[in-house]
């Protein structure tokens, strides 16, 4: 692979039972030590940043994924005078604005240099041939990269990466440029992986104060959590780059609504934890229908004891959770989010209860307080949606809306009840149940690893 912006291998080989490996020579300092005077000025970053970009595209073409790029695995180097890409045209605002930024104090300049990215030790093929011997350092979820410039989903030890995972890491280079520091800082790796999977890093304006809103917005939608906003290539993030730098108008822009609620949907990290309930939350919704239907009956029957419904409701909720909360444990180990939903799950049983005790003080008429058994289950499910996934904000809006419509059908209300219960469970768990069966089939298809066996 040849391209002006990537170190040059010229040879690989043995040489007295030892590897070798020639390659070419960098006359210069790494782009990390260069930041530890500060940050560069921001049109020099987006220059230097989209001749990266580049060179990222190339191997992203001829099959190769870098997975470690960081500031200390690029090289600066004097530009050959042939190689060198002109400088965009610009408009005197953006020339007065270049001096301005070279004249700042705070800020070190990167006169007459050329990046060329190094390094390519933990580099993997993005699409494997068919039947060939998968990269043992994933195949087992292992977590390969730097922490602070890894991208969410290498950061997980998701099998699985794309071109994106560089994209993301590109973006991380450029915000030390701007800012001089990394997106996310921390005392140890352990943090730092966990701050890059949860947290939102600190908007580059705020350390840089007067930074371009355009260039800041290029380098936030490199660091986007889900795959799907950043750049699809590494060579749109450096048309967007060079175009900034020309005066244009750059190619995509994040929308607002679609941006928010792409945002608002995405999956947390501890996501992964309700494959060990996706067949347990089939059978809640089964027995959660099944209660509501018997109640609905005895409503239909004419029997008016509160007493009855206290009883159904808190036996049947209190050792149905029991037998859930019994069959997860002899699953596995449970997490400690695990546990946390749990006691969410758990205050829904108690709130749902507590409304057949309040009927009993305040002598209203059997399930008079049922559509708040519904507001009671949706709140569990905004607080789902906090801790797992975006995607039970909808859930918890469909338990809301079945709350308002219940006193509209009084004589099928609690059958609408268990209908949305069992659903709001049933689609999740399907889910759920059928990406654990898959990951099951993944392992038993390649039971050593990844290693190649004798």
């Amino acid at each position: 692979m040849k391209h002006p912006n990537i170190v040059t291998v010229y040879e690989v080989g043995h040489q007295n039972g030892l590897p070798y490996i020639v390659m070419e020579y960098v006359a210069g300092r790494t782009l990390s030590q260069q930041l530890a005077e500060g940050p560069v000025p921001p049109r020099v970053a987006a220059r230097l940043l989209a001749d990266v970009a580049r060179a990222v595209h190339q191997a992203h073409e001829r099959n190769i994924l870098h997975r470690d790029l960081k500031p200390a695995n690029i090289l600066l180097s004097h530009p050959e005078p042939e190689t060198r890409s002109p400088e965009p045209k610009t408009n005197p605002k953006d020339d007065k604005q270049a001096a301005k930024d070279a004249g700042s104090e705070s800020r070190a300049p990167i006169p007459e240099y050329s990046p060329k990215v190094t390094d390519f030790g933990l580099a993997r093929r993005l699409h494997s041939a068919p039947g060939s011997i998968p990269d043992w350092r994933t195949q087992t979820g292992a977590i390969v990269g730097t922490p602070g410039y890894m991208s969410p989903e290498q950061a997980t030890g998701r099998r699985e990466l794309t071109a994106a995972a560089d994209v993301y890491a590109l973006g991380a280079i450029l915000y030390e440029l701007l800012t001089g520091r990394p997106p996310f800082q921390a005392s140890n790796a352990v943090d730092a992986l966990f701050m890059v999977v949860e947290q939102e890093p600190v908007s580059p304006r705020l350390l840089t104060p007067g930074l371009d809103r355009d260039l800041e917005m290029i380098c936030l939608k490199c660091l986007q959590k889900p795959v799907h906003l950043r750049y699809d290539t590494a060579a749109e993030l450096a048309d967007d780059l060079e175009a900034h730098l020309a005066g244009e108008a750059m190619s995509s822009r994040p929308s607002g609504f679609g941006y928010l609620f792409a945002r608002l949907m995405r999956e947390t990290h501890h996501i992964g934890v309700l494959e060990n309930w996706g067949l347990l939350w089939m059978w809640h919704s089964l027995a959660t229908l099944l209660l509501c239907l018997l109640t609905q009956v005895m409503e239909w029957v004419g029997i008016r004891n509160h007493g009855a419904y206290l009883a159904l409701w808190s036996v049947g909720l209190v050792a149905w959770g029991m037998i859930l909360w019994r069959l997860r444990r002899r699953a596995g180990p449970v997490l400690f989010v695990e546990r946390q939903i749990a006691h969410a799950w758990a205050a829904g049983v108690i709130s749902s209860i507590m409304f057949f005790l309040i009927e009993v003080i305040m002598d209203f008429r059997v399930l008079t307080l049922s559509p708040a058994i519904a507001v009671s289950a949706g709140m569990v499910f905004v607080f789902k949606a906090g801790i797992l996934s975006g995607r039970f904000y909808l859930l918890a809006l469909m338990m809301f809306v079945t709350a308002m419509v219940m006193p509209l059908i009084p004589d099928w209300r609690i059958i609408l009840l268990g209908l949305t219960m069992a659903v709001s469970f049933f689609v999740p768990g399907l889910k759920y149940y059928r990406q654990r069966k898959r990951g099951i089939q993944e392992n038993a298809a390649n039971p050593t690893g990844g290693f190649q066996t004798p």
